[in-house]
């Protein structure tokens, strides 16, 4: 079997490979095409922006959050109506532990940490979305 390759300054040279190589080689660019592919897919350039404009990265669809004194407000009331246990293992899973990694803390089982963090998940969103 015969693999070709070509160089960046137009050269192209065939090689003569056994089958098994060529088949390695030929699966090898058929998946690097297909990953070319879908990161094309995915991915956008930069470089676009010059011909596009300012605006080709700007999306209107999306609300922007409130970051106010308000907003702050607003999430210290609906915390207030939490348990101090669920105020505790919110903030313990809010700062990146696990259930697991609580329930060891607390010495609590992983059901009734799990039960807790659920249920005062619940009862700040009610509070939340109801304070104006």
């Amino acid at each position: 079997m015969k693999i070709k390759y070509a160089f960046l300054d137009g050269t192209v040279t065939e090689v003569e490979v056994s089958d098994e190589i060529g088949a390695v080689i030929i699966d090898s660019r058929k998946a690097e095409h297909a990953q070319d592919e879908r990161h094309r897919y995915h991915c956008y350039s930069y470089d676009a922006i010059d011909y596009e404009g300012e605006e080709y990265g700007a999306c209107d669809e999306y609300a922007v959050e409130d970051d106010s004194a308000e907003q702050t407000a607003r999430i210290r009331e609906a915390f207030s109506h939490l348990t101090a246990t669920q105020q505790r293992r919110l903030r313990l899973y809010a700062n990146g532990k696990t259930l697991r990694e609580i329930a060891a803390i607390e010495e609590a089982s992983f059901q009734s940490v799990s039960e807790s963090i659920e249920a005062g998940r619940k009862k700040f969103l009610k509070f939340f979305h109801q304070t104006p």
